[in-house]
């Protein structure tokens, strides 16, 4: 049996913030920066999660930043290791909450340099999303649906619009940010019945094969829960899913072991597990809901997938895993692999790595909506 999965508990809706204060190794875990802020907290919980060795391990030898990447990706390494060490001194989820929510706010102003954009707020179903669309109004019929990451603790609105500036600007297409309940207020299966609710209005507006899917990190598993909740309640399918430096399948493989290694971290003791981020605690890991790629059956009906990763991420076995059971299973599937890029390296518009990215989700989302029935097979 996988060590990851674990037998869960009746699900619960919502949790006070003393889940945090119960379990402070998840709130107190440093990330490098937003763009790691899942990798940390992850890596934190499984390292708490057995016992410590007598004496601390010596530090490991911090491996050369890649010679094939950008130098915009060698200043954006050495920006995040700072963030990092101010993170470490975080001590409430508050706290790490204004911390990001800063960082954010600081890359939307330098996207909105780079990308010509409107936003605006609108419910769909009684849940909160921003609305990004190119100035001028979008040019594609088509719509996308944004799940940000955070490690469903943080990254909402600043976040968000992060990761949905440059996908509308590039597109033409009107992306819709979703602001998904996050533990530690709200536990598993909340996100994905906010996903639900603005799915189903945007189905009044719009077919199927019109709708894209993507999310980044903890938004990419988030993306992938939905789409097993679609799949459960005999929804039609959206046209295409991009799983973003994430995967759908548990956290493991040789990357959860070098990823840490290359910055010259210890090795953690074993895979961290999802079950210790607040939002999943309670939830069942063998639910398809969770991890839909460890159930066939689900597998074989996801739409077209993209999934983008970086040999540096954590998750990037997760990544790859995914995209190797997609294509087995005959679902038309993409994974781009960038070289000495971190987990949700493309949260910063300056390295070529980043506009690469951006290019990779437009060019698979206007490949593949309105190109099927967009029904549950």
């Amino acid at each position: 049996m996988n060590p990851i999965l674990e037998e869960g508990q009746p699900h619960r809706r919502s949790r006070g913030a003393a889940g945090i204060a119960a379990r402070p190794h998840a709130a107190l875990a440093g990330g490098a920066g937003a763009a790691r802020l899942f990798a940390a907290l992850l890596l934190a919980a499984a390292a708490n999660a057995f016992a410590a060795p007598a004496e601390p391990p010596a530090p490991a030898p911090r491996a050369p930043f890649s010679a094939y990447a950008s130098p915009e990706a060698r200043a954006q390494f050495h920006r995040l290791r700072e963030e990092d060490r101010q993170a470490a001194a975080l001590t409430t989820i508050e706290q790490k909450r204004a911390f990001y929510d800063a960082i954010n706010r600081d890359r939307v102003e330098r996207m909105r340099k780079r990308y010509a954009v409107t936003t605006r707020e609108r419910r769909y179903g009684g849940v909160l999303a921003d609305v990004v669309e190119p100035r001028g109004g979008p040019r594609d019929r088509r719509v996308l649906i944004n799940l940000h990451g955070g490690a469903f603790l943080w990254g909402a609105r600043s976040g968000a619009l992060v990761e949905s500036i440059p996908i509308a600007a590039l597109s033409g297409m009107t992306v819709v940010s979703v602001d998904y309940r996050q533990g530690p207020e709200h536990a598993f299966p909340a996100a994905s019945e906010d996903v639900e609710a603005v799915y189903r209005a945007l189905l009044d507006e719009h077919r199927a094969e019109d709708i894209g899917v993507y999310g980044c990190s903890a938004g990419g598993y988030l993306a992938a829960q939905a789409v097993a909740r679609f799949i459960a309640r005999q929804l039609p399918l959206p046209g295409a899913v991009g799983i973003l430096c994430a995967g759908f399948v548990p956290p493991d493989g040789d990357s959860v072991y070098v990823a840490p290694l290359l910055d010259g971290a210890p090795m953690p003791a074993a895979p961290p597990r999802l079950s210790e981020l607040p939002y999943l605690r309670d939830a069942p890991m063998h639910d398809p809901q969770v991890f839909p790629g460890l159930h066939p059956d689900y597998v074989a009906r996801f739409p077209p997938t993209l999934l983008i990763t970086g040999t540096r991420d954590f998750l990037m076995s997760a990544a790859v895993r995914s995209h190797a059971l997609l294509a087995a299973a005959g679902v038309p599937a993409e994974l781009h692999v960038y070289d000495g890029m971190a987990h949700a390296f493309f949260s910063d518009p300056e390295p070529p790595e980043s506009r690469a990215a951006y290019d990779a989700v437009v060019a698979f989302f206007k490949r593949h909506l309105g190109a099927r029935a967009g029904t549950a097979r």
